[in-house]
């Protein structure tokens, strides 16, 4: 039965919204109208599904306005709202020009046994599921999104209801194109609506946490449907002798902070080699201190509020567990109560890998800095956690980054810079460890692993293969 679910504005603190569950049986006609309608979309030539999706993307910049104010209430934050919208007709673009080639199979080419040849094709799953999460409501809801419709599928969306707000303005720019909205919805709930997902569905993607994660792999596995996890990182930065520690320095800590540290590619470790390490500390509280909370003025600052009320009390928790076992804490470490949970960046030194800081996903705007003697107690440290979603390498030169990147296990890595994962998407990448399971949502796999691959063989003698094999039996 569908009932109203209270929603909170993570600025005020208020519970001033709230929507209306959908029921499991309203999910599971929604799941069956999209998968009548996903045949005839798949049959489409490619370049007009593509062209379907421009149209989409000209009503999501229509409702522009609309979008950016949901997300502002909905994240508290108003930087952040704009380039997601621009973020899904980004991604809309990078589809025209990608998926020709991604999903173009292969022409036909000779066996290696005479007169038989063969060609690849790509046959699209069907329906797809996307469970999507709280920190980028509408990036991380259109990032699969894209790419599944693109490569033939219908979608059905589940986002987190803890930011809801968004799904009615981007309800109205679907209905604004036919041929999208025939296979293209967003349903709403809590978990329970999310868990029906992949009984429902031929492929589900999630974006969340591993706990939550492990829960829809389980399922996938029971329903035998492929799940696409991305889950939780402790990205490490490592800053080598050589760096430029200035550069590394504000780099490092605005990306541990930036989003209020509540992004997966968000610098949580940073090791400085010892020479650097001084000097590093006093750029990153420089830097860290010149970014404001957006508080009493939501249009300026850096740093906004908590989105959810849990998560400023867990990253609470790591700072003071690392300060009572001897962490040095040199600014912010408090939550700010303005209605919303704020914290200032915040600096600590003299970490330790028994804290929680430094092995459980903090996803605030913490910046723990370490010290390293050699490179190989640096490589020691990256790699002594149960994650490997991403990582950072400063050096003197890139053939040294390079060089030293390649003992590091995590899927990406940035070179004298931070988190380019969350602008560049041309490059494939896996997870390593908790931090993720299945293909790379970058470059040609974000649109290939949302199809199966079927190969085409073509006898073109007049006897079956098998019956030439059997001869004289």
């Amino acid at each position: 039965m569908s009932h109203a679910i209270p929603v909170r504005n993570p600025y005020t603190g208020a519970y001033d919204y709230s929507f209306t569950e959908s029921g499991s049986d309203f999910i599971e006609a929604q799941c069956k109208r999209l998968r009548s309608a996903q045949p005839v979309w798949a049959q489409l030539p490619l370049q007009q599904r593509l062209e379907h999706l421009r149209e989409f993307g000209l009503a999501v910049a229509r409702r522009r306005a609309d979008l950016i104010a949901a997300l502002t209430t909905d994240t508290g934050r108003t930087q952040v709202p704009e380039l997601e919208v621009e973020a899904v007709l980004g991604f809309i673009r990078r589809a025209a020009n990608e998926a020709p080639q991604a999903l173009a199979g292969s022409p036909a080419r000779p066996a290696h046994i005479p007169l038989i040849h063969g060609n690849t094709r790509r046959i699209p799953f069907g329906l797809v599921g996307n469970i999507s999460p709280w920190n980028f409501p509408l990036i991380l809801s259109f990032l699969d999104t894209i790419p599944a419709l693109a490569s033939g599928n219908a979608v059905i969306i589940k986002p987190s209801e803890v930011t809801p707000r968004w799904i009615e303005p981007m309800r109205a720019a679907i209905a604004e194109c036919p041929e999208v909205a025939a296979v293209l919805d967003i349903v709403t709930g809590t978990g329970q609506a999310g868990a029906a997902i992949p009984g429902l569905v031929d492929a589900v993607v999630f974006t969340g946490s591993v706990p939550t994660g492990r829960k829809v792999a389980a399922a996938a596995a029971e329903h035998f449907i492929p799940a696409y996890l991305e889950l939780g990182g402790k990205d490490p930065a490592v800053v080598l002798a050589s760096a430029d520690v200035e550069l590394a320095a504000r780099a490092a800590t605005f990306c541990a902070v930036q989003s209020t540290g509540q992004a997966c590619q968000s610098l949580e470790r940073i090791y400085v080699a010892r020479a650097l390490h001084d000097r590093f500390v006093v750029a990153a509280v420089t830097m860290a201190e010149s970014l404001p909370i957006n508080y009493p003025d939501i249009n300026a600052g850096v740093v906004g509020p908590f989105i959810m009320e849990a998560q400023a009390h867990t990253v609470l928790a790591h700072v003071e567990d690392a300060v009572s076992k001897g962490a040095t804490l040199h600014c912010g470490g408090e939550l700010l109560d303005h209605g919303g949970l704020w914290m200032r960046p915040t600096v600590l030194t003299d970490v330790r890998h028994d804290m929680l800081l430094m092995q459980e996903e903090t996803f605030g705007p913490v910046v723990p800095i370490m010290a390293f003697d050699s490179e190989a107690d640096a490589v020691r440290l990256a790699n002594d956690s149960k994650y490997g979603l991403s990582a950072s390498i400063f050096a003197g030169s890139v053939a040294e980054a390079q060089r030293f990147s390649a003992n590091i296990r995590a899927g990406a890595i940035s070179i004298n810079d931070a988190a380019l994962t969350a602008l560049v998407h041309e490059f494939e990448h896996d997870a390593f460890g908790y931090s993720g399971l299945g293909r790379s949502r970058s470059g040609k796999s974000a649109y290939t692993r949302f199809t199966r691959e079927q190969s085409v063989m073509t006898n073109t003698e007049s006897r079956p293969l098998l019956l030439n094999q059997l001869k004289g039996q």
